[in-house]
């Protein structure tokens, strides 16, 4: 029958990304890291809060270490449902519903929402787990070019379907910026959709106290708007939510097969999730601090020449003035991206470095992400870190 080896073909799959630069692998970090972290989406600095771990304890302890089923068996806790009302509250929507995580709960309400016989406009910019959710609705699907409200118009305009969704993240996750959150959702209303906006990067960041881009922008709890949320990044735990109209959150115990089928969130990501919102309502400055340090480390990046005319795009192009925690320095060649963020982090910085197909080719890059507790001392080893590494300084 041929080749005794039928998984050979994944030796030449593993080279051609070696030769692309784009080779990933697994790097455990110890408990007390040697490096300066502006890789992580640990935005408020609240993973090792006593407080997070505490809460994180306790709920263990009266619970156990497992969910021990799905929501719909024996996975729904006191705290889970507490969890949701507290986050509702947090960001003014009328409901919400705790999937086991953010990827989860994207699958879960796109799928349950749409399915054959809908439309879905998704923004080019989507995270993955919304592409996926759309490549499983069963539903026909529009992909939008990023931030583009003209053509999610035409798209919903010249539909023959009579239900429509449209998505699109609130703050972009490579590259910081923020969706025209309020001009989509009054082309949604006017054409009779719901838009679908995942907060995973602006709760905790954006908005009064944190309470995310929907809140900023004035849409909290409008029945024809949900929210998707991450419990992972400012919220220091693990976890995904749902947040809206109530007859969503009922819907979606019915018929979303992420929720229906999947173990529920464990009660000691619940507790800490709990705990770093109560951090968070107590301590809303820390949404100030991540933007203020994201400005500082957009301050230090672009402070730096580009390389050379050769540099495609110069280094430091991308940055701006950052309207998130994300401070993106496109450097172009995945190899080179890769390259500048091992340097990085042999001289004590770790950086995110995003390659396709996180981000399109030729845009590689490395990703900062700012975090409320940097301090002065940590910003002086960042500049001098960055301006060697970026400035083509040799070692």
């Amino acid at each position: 029958m041929g080749n005794d080896d039928v998984l050979s073909w994944l030796d030449d799959v593993a080279q051609q990304r070696r030769d692309a630069g784009l080779r990933r692998e697994l790097r455990p970090r110890t408990p007390a890291p040697a490096t300066i972290d502006l890789a992580s989406n640990d935005y408020l600095g609240l993973v090792r809060h006593p407080e997070v771990i505490d809460g994180a304890m306790a709920a263990l302890r009266r619970w156990g270490a497992g969910a021990t089923g799905s929501r719909l068996v024996t996975g729904t806790t006191t705290e889970h449902e507490l969890l949701e009302r507290e986050l509702a509250e947090f960001v003014g929507a009328e409901s919400g519903l705790v999937f086991s995580s953010g990827y989860a709960a994207n699958l879960g309400v796109v799928t349950a929402l749409s399915g054959k016989g809908s439309l879905i406009v998704s923004d080019a910019g989507s995270h993955a787990s919304l592409v996926d959710a759309c490549r499983l609705s069963r539903a026909r699907v529009q992909v939008s070019p990023r931030a583009d409200v003209d053509a999610v118009r035409d798209a919903l305009a010249t539909r023959a379907e009579a239900r429509a969704l449209v998505l699109t993240d609130s703050v972009f996750s490579a590259d910081g910026d923020l969706a025209p959150v309020r001009e989509l959702h009054r082309v949604c209303r006017e054409y009779g959709a719901v838009l679908l906006v995942d907060e995973a990067h602006a709760i905790g960041v954006r908005g009064d106290g944190g309470r995310g881009l929907v809140h900023e922008v004035g849409l909290a709890g409008e029945p024809d708007l949900v929210v998707t949320a991450t419990l992972s990044k400012s919220l220091a735990s693990q976890g995904g939510v749902v947040l809206g109209d109530a007859r969503i959150r009922a819907h979606l115990i019915d018929a979303a097969r992420p929720f229906i089928f999947d173990t529920g969130l464990a009660p000691a990501a619940v507790g800490a999730a709990r705990a770093a919102l109560g951090v968070l309502r107590r301590e809303p400055e820390r949404a100030t601090a991540v933007l203020d340090r994201a400005r500082d480390l957009a301050r230090i990046a672009a402070a730096v020449p580009p390389i050379g005319a050769a540099a495609v795009p110069p280094i430091g192009a991308a940055v701006g003035e950052p309207e998130s925690a994300v401070v993106s320095v496109v450097l172009g060649d995945a190899q080179r991206a890769f390259d500048a963020a091992q340097a990085c982090r042999e001289r004590g910085l770790h950086v995110g470095c995003f390659r396709p197909p996180s981000v399109p080719e030729g845009t590689s890059r490395l990703r900062l992400t700012a975090r409320a507790t940097i301090t002065p001392d940590e910003l002086a080893v960042i500049e001098t870190v960055l301006t060697e590494i970026l400035a083509g300084a040799p070692a």
